[in-house]
């Protein structure tokens, strides 16, 4: 069991996110904001739950409430 545990240790977070959009520091970049972004389907907006320009929190069943 011990053995195994060890093994599994090496799969976690490694510091880095899915989507370069995900990452706060890219949240401005062309290739993440409309229309650039709705080609690949990698918008901010769309990959993390809301809109990170309005402030206005987390996206309800697809509209800001």
């Amino acid at each position: 069991m011990l053995l195994g545990l060890l093994l599994l240790s090496g799969c976690g977070y490694q510091g880095s996110y899915r989507y370069e959009c995900q990452d706060p520091a890219n949240w401005g970049a062309t290739e993440c904001t409309p229309p650039e972004c709705k080609a690949t389907g990698q918008c901010t907006s769309d990959l993390i739950g809301f809109d990170p320009e309005t402030q206005d929190g987390p996206i309800k069943g697809g509209t800001n409430e």
